[in-house]
């Protein structure tokens, strides 16, 4: 059984699409999931970029790009009334659900997915947020220290391995990136030859041209 790491913020609908549409992209393959929630904006801080929904043409291709998405593989997805949003709450919470040093589970995670991408809601909205919590019934304060430095290393750990988005799978030392990454996924699953030649790393070791 191979293991799959997910990194997510809630607050990327590719992430929320990646999520819903997993165990379908890999259906027959032996696998299990482990999920890191980590902030996405930290990463576009560290690597001088600006997010999707902050670029005025980027925002509205990503918006009709995840409703296209959503529609072609059936995966139920409204946009929160505003996004984008500060996801600290759901990441500290994803992280409060468990003990020191616990990852959420599946279900923690669908549970903060589908607060922010069904129903059209706020997700910062207070009621919202405090009902979300008494469906997880976090194990820790969501606001305490421990589970704020456990989501900066977590974010330290990220940039180390390279990370410069979400969501993010890392396969056998392999990092793969977004939805469309998920029939790669699949075929490194599968044990396509193209994963074990010097293709891989042939193609990722390309010498760049005029730098910026």
């Amino acid at each position: 059984m191979k293991r799959i790491v997910f990194w997510f913020d809630p607050i990327s609908p590719y992430a929320y699409l990646a999520f819903e549409q997993l165990p379908q992209a890999l259906m027959g393959c032996s696998y299990e999931v482990q999920y890191r929630p980590v902030l996405f904006a930290g990463l576009l801080k560290h690597w001088g970029q600006k997010g999707p929904a902050e670029i005025e043409p980027k925002r509205a291709w990503t918006y009709r790009q995840i409703a296209w998405i959503a529609h072609r593989h059936g995966i139920t997805l409204q946009l929160p009334r505003v996004h984008p949003f500060n996801p600290l709450p759901l990441l500290r919470l994803a992280l409060a659900a468990g003990e020191a040093g616990d990852l959420p589970n599946r279900r923690v995670v669908e549970r903060l997915m589908r607060h922010v991408w069904h129903g059209g809601h706020d997700a910062l909205d207070p009621a919202r947020l405090a009902a979300l919590a008494a469906a997880v019934a976090p194990m820790r304060d969501p606001a305490s220290d421990a589970v704020k430095a456990e989501l900066r290393a977590l974010g330290d750990e990220a940039l180390a391995r390279g990370l410069f988005g979400v969501p993010t799978f890392e396969v056998d030392g392999r990092v793969f990136w977004g939805f469309d990454a998920l029939p790669m996924i699949k075929a490194a699953l599968d044990g396509d030859a193209w994963f074990d030649g010097p293709a891989w790393a042939a193609a990722g070791s390309a010498p760049p041209g005029t730098l910026r």
